[in-house]
């Protein structure tokens, strides 16, 4: 797509095409101040200001535009998206007002994944301008860190798998002169037992590592974010029916996030010491796989029994968060595409948020609703931990009821976050199976903005 810092640019008066946003309260004080032309033209397309609607109308040698919007006073980052997608390459400006929280969507809804098309759609940008001039860097980073977990998770496994991953961690290593470390072979195998078991079937241009990232002044609050990054998800030996294979490049999505929001952390030099960690495998099927019923060591020492060879996500973010723990943060944020059942309790669009402190929970659902990235949390009950009984190891991976999916998986990971720290899960989709105004369908980031804006509200 186009260089996305051009697309918002600051309003110096330049020439450009009028937008105007009209909501059903306002649409009929708007048609009195238009010529009888415009009336006309908005007749003619029977616009009703509703949401997502738009008109375009004569204005003297050339043309504007009517978009309806839920509420002028009140606008969402998604109200102005459908223009940015649909109107012809330009510059815009709102009329009456600045474009606020829309101009993300601006942005966003120019997206286009055509890493793989041979005649990519080659349409010129849709630039809008903005009064607020100061606002751009960091509205412009924020929907780059959206677009990159669409990147990652759109792009096949053969083409993003564990060493993509880590080159992705490069990046930012080079970028914010980041140390990193990344643990592969015999000594992934002593370090991160889970990690290596669930990746050790995949062919070796796949083989699992553990990536880590620190960053910042050790003497800021140390926080670690930790994202599940299973690149491809056969199932293993408890192998999934081809038809639920089809969306399993997205099993990295976790890992998606948490570099997106590492990225966001570091640009904006939040006083923070950061802690990336993904755990990058493939579940693959061979000889060497792991099997239901072996019992695999962990980092943290607690054994566990194999229920099902398809719930290692939670595996390897065992080991993961149980490494993340050791460094004693104040603050733990996972990202994983965990289970089935939290799609079926919250859908598509609402990432299940677990946490330990309300507080916590509070100001992550606050910073979801506010952005526009909302989540919804399910509890951490302790009566489920007996699903997770073992009769010959210390747990089980796999729930023995067909009762709270969701929450069961959060508790096997609770067990592998040390005692007394503030840890949030988010089970995330990563995936958008259709496309809204400004959110197309295919990857995305659902609870980045959420997690971010929870993070500047708390150090910021």
């Amino acid at each position: 797509m186009s260089d996305k810092n051009a697309l918002i640019q600051p309003d110096r008066g330049q020439k450009a095409i009028s937008i105007h946003l009209v909501d059903k309260e306002g649409l009929e004080a708007f048609l009195k101040d238009r010529t009888p032309a415009q009336r006309a033209a908005l007749q003619a397309h029977k616009f009703e200001a509703e949401k997502n609607e738009y008109a375009i109308i004569p204005d003297g040698e050339g043309w504007a535009v009517a978009a309806g919007v839920a509420d002028t006073g009140a606008l969402s980052s998604w109200c102005m998206a459908k223009l940015a997608e649909k109107l012809p390459a330009g510059t815009y400006r709102r009329e009456g007002g600045g474009p606020g929280p829309a101009a993300f969507g601006w942005i966003t809804g120019q997206y286009r994944f055509d890493r793989y098309l041979s005649d990519p759609d080659e349409e010129g940008p849709r630039v809008l301008l903005t009064g607020e001039p100061k606002a751009i860097g960091a509205l412009t980073a924020e929907a780059e860190a959206v677009m990159l977990v669409r990147d990652l998770v759109n792009t096949p496994a053969e083409d993003m798998g564990p060493a993509q991953l880590e080159t992705e961690a490069e990046s930012l290593h080079k970028a914010f002169r980041a140390e990193i470390k990344v643990t592969r072979g015999d000594l992934l195998e002593r370090e991160f037992p889970m990690v290596h078991a669930v990746g050790r079937a995949a062919a070796r241009s796949h083989a699992p590592r553990m990536i880590e990232l620190e960053w910042g002044d050790p003497k800021h609050p140390r926080i670690a974010i930790v994202g599940k990054g299973v690149c491809f998800d056969s199932g293993g030996l408890d192998i999934k029916p081809g038809s639920s294979m089809l969306l399993m490049k997205k099993d990295m999505g976790g890992a998606a996030h948490a570099l997106a929001l590492a990225r966001l952390i570091m640009n904006a030099n939040l006083p923070v010491r950061l802690h990336v960690l993904v755990p990058a495998v493939e579940n693959a099927v061979a000889g060497n796989s792991f099997r239901p019923g072996d019992v695999l060591k962990s980092r943290a020492g607690i054994s566990v029994e194999i229920g099902n060879t398809d719930a290692e996500g939670r595996l390897v973010l065992g080991d993961a968060l149980a490494r993340a723990g050791e460094n004693q943060p104040e603050l733990v944020i996972d990202f994983a595409t965990l289970t089935g059942a939290a799609r079926v309790a919250v859908g598509p669009d609402l990432p299940a948020l677990f946490a330990r402190e309300d507080a916590t929970a509070d100001a992550m659902l606050a910073a979801g609703k506010t952005h526009d990235d909302p989540c919804w949390r399910l509890p951490l009950h302790e009566g489920y931990r007996e699903y997770l009984k073992s009769d010959v190891a210390d747990i089980n991976n796999a729930g023995s009821s067909g009762f709270a999916g969701a929450s069961t998986a959060a508790l096997f990971l609770d067990k592998f976050v040390p005692k007394g720290v503030d840890w949030v899960h988010l089970d995330t989709f990563a995936w958008r199976p259709n496309a809204k105004p400004g959110r197309p369908k295919g990857g995305d980031a659902l609870g980045l903005r959420a997690a971010w804006h929870m993070l500047k509200g708390r150090y910021g």
